[in-house]
């Protein structure tokens, strides 16, 4: 736990200056209300000899005492109110700052993590986290600090008081921490498990809710809200132990205060009669106890929130400590004038553990040039394509881009230069002028119609509740297949890439559409180097060159008419497809 709370504490990078101050002002808290007890003990130590001295004496010195004891409260006031206000803002300003630092970093891992994730988890993990952080930068600068600093440092010196008593004090404490490490050493395996289903929580609800067309057309309903239960009653079988063992403490706690001071009283009682305590410091001790019981109360209280929080923090951490499967260069080189010539240089990969996907690919596209990658499902036509924007790195081999490694080039400049439209649509939740704009936010009004033109979009886009400021819901629900495939198309025009990665970028359109569209391709990749991922082989065949893959390897490479009179296995594919066509249209 303490490494944990150490990192916590170390996050605050920019603002240690002000948690330096914070920690002054919490020693000077502390020893301002340490100086409590002491004046409160001398004042009531004072008026029990009144009967022994005189009372211009008694005025004179108990004026002393309560002018300094009035002078210590009000300054304690002043020092708990900075402290506590910038305590506030250090908290605040720091949460939102961790909350940035784990979303960028989220967002710059590649598919291997990203694959493993899931969505809805990682959202409870970064929110969940980023409280528990907050919390504990809030109680540890607010309060926490200076119950340190009075039982580490302001306790001992009580022994220059009364060692006797001081010693009875020190006993209490420990007894009183003990207690509270006993409990949190019983509860931290179930906390651990309650805090993990908690999050299996999260993601199955984010599961069925992203899929919940799914979940009404098959009538899993009943399902989804039974396994959703089920891992509610994990919750529960695993947290009420939990809970059982933190009540108890807490009575416990409630009552220390009371039995600390009945203690001192005790004690003391028996050491006045010895003559071995006065009454200043049975007084003072007892206010000792008060303000240290209460301060401890208030650390196990803070030790409980930590405690419940020590997953969550574990679980923020990981995915901060998640290293990217595709690191950039010490010193990446920016892509710049880039001409578009990529070559695959005996290039293998394979997922960590598995079989290899790609074994030694080896091609050029030239600039300017169009190759079409065609195979069964799960040839590698769609992984070699992933290995040229870098989702993941090949095994052994190279790809270069104008001759430079795109491993020493830098992500952002890489994907810069690479325009994709995909099998799958992927919109955001915003509306149709900020889709269109993710590769190119400068774009004006008059660019962005001519894409949606060329890409047989605007007229749809027109009819729309509100033109291109319409929303297009999650993942673009509230639209067709066909017209989010045509708004990807238009956001690849948009950008104007000197590379360009059509992954079956008309499989959602019509036969009808599909030939607007495929016009409008036609000009987009004139003078480009395009790479088109196609099934439908009627879309290849105008590429300068086609390359058949089978189980990881280029089996074939030619024109569409070369590779159709060699009588290989893309002429096997082409009669495949042709006789499928005729049985539907005989079927039709």
């Amino acid at each position: 736990m303490l490494t944990i709370y150490r990192r916590v504490l170390a996050m605050l990078g920019a603002d240690r200056k002000v948690a330096w101050l914070l920690g002054i002002g919490n020693i000077l808290v502390a020893g301002l209300q340490f100086l409590d007890p002491v004046l409160f003990g001398r004042v009531i130590g004072l008026l029990s000899k009144s009967d022994q001295i005189s009372h211009a004496q008694l005025w004179h010195d108990a004026r002393y005492l309560l002018g300094m004891w009035i002078v210590v409260g009000g300054v304690s006031i002043l020092a708990n109110i900075a402290t506590a206000l910038q305590a506030e803002r250090l908290a605040h300003r720091n949460r939102l700052a961790a909350m940035s630092r784990f979303f960028a970093h989220v967002l710059s891992l590649p598919s291997s993590f990203h694959g493993q994730a899931h969505s809805g988890r990682l959202i409870k993990v970064m929110l969940s986290g980023a409280d528990s952080l907050f919390a504990i930068w809030l109680l540890f600068f607010r309060e926490q600090l200076a119950t340190y600093v009075a039982t580490l440092v302001l306790l001992p010196l009580t022994l220059f008081l009364n060692w006797r008593l001081s010693i009875s004090l020190i006993v209490l404490v420990v007894l009183f921490c003990i207690v509270t490490i006993i409990v949190i050493r019983r509860t931290e395996i179930g906390q651990s498990t309650a805090e993990r289903y908690q999050s299996e929580l999260a993601g199955t609800a984010q599961d069925a809710l992203a899929n919940v067309v799914v979940v009404q057309s098959f009538a899993r309903l009943q399902s989804e809200a039974a396994l959703f239960g089920g891992i509610v009653r994990q919750v529960i079988a695993h947290q009420f132990p939990v809970l059982n063992w933190w009540a108890v403490v807490n009575v416990l706690t409630r009552a220390a205060s009371t039995i600390a001071v009945i203690s001192i009283v005790i004690i003391g009682t028996l050491l006045h009669v010895r003559g071995q305590a006065s009454v200043t410091e049975i007084v003072s001790f007892m206010g000792f106890a008060q303000l240290l019981i209460g301060r401890l109360e208030s650390a196990m209280s803070f030790a409980s929130r930590l405690f419940f929080s020590k997953p969550m923090l574990n679980d923020f951490f990981e995915v901060l400590d998640a290293s990217s499967s595709v690191p950039e260069a010490a010193n990446p080189v920016a892509l710049t004038d880039v001409r578009g010539e990529v070559r695959f240089e005996d290039v293998s990969f394979a997922y960590p553990g598995g079989p290899r996907i790609l074994d030694g690919v080896s091609f050029t596209a030239k600039q300017g040039q169009s190759i079409a990658l065609v195979g069964a499902t799960g040839a590698g036509k769609s992984t070699a394509m992933s290995l040229l924007q870098r989702q993941w790195d090949p095994i052994s081999g190279r790809i270069t881009i104008d001759g430079c490694d795109i491993t020493d080039i830098s992500l952002d400049s890489l994907r810069r230069s690479l325009g994709v439209v995909f099998q799958e649509s992927l919109l955001f939740n915003r509306s149709i002028r900020d889709n269109l704009r993710v590769g190119r936010p400068d774009a004006s009004d008059a660019e962005l119609e001519q894409a949606c033109r060329l890409a047989e979009a605007h007229d749809f886009i027109l009819r729309q509740p509100q033109g291109y400021d319409t929303m297009v819901g999650e993942r673009g629900a509230t639209l067709s297949g066909g017209q989010r495939q045509r708004l990807a198309i238009a956001r690849a025009l948009l950008k104007d890439p000197p590379i360009l990665i059509l992954d079956e970028a008309t499989s959602a359109l019509d036969a009808a559409t599909e030939a607007l569209v495929s016009r409008a391709m036609a000009t987009l990749m004139r003078g480009r180097t395009s790479f088109i991922i196609a099934h439908r082989l009627s879309t290849v065949r105008d590429a300068d060159e086609i390359l058949v893959f089978e189980q990881g390897r280029i089996v074939e490479r030619g024109s569409f008419d070369a590779l159709v009179a060699a009588q290989g296995a893309f002429a096997k594919l082409v009669r495949t497809q042709l006789s499928g066509a005729a049985q539907e249209h005989a079927a039709e």
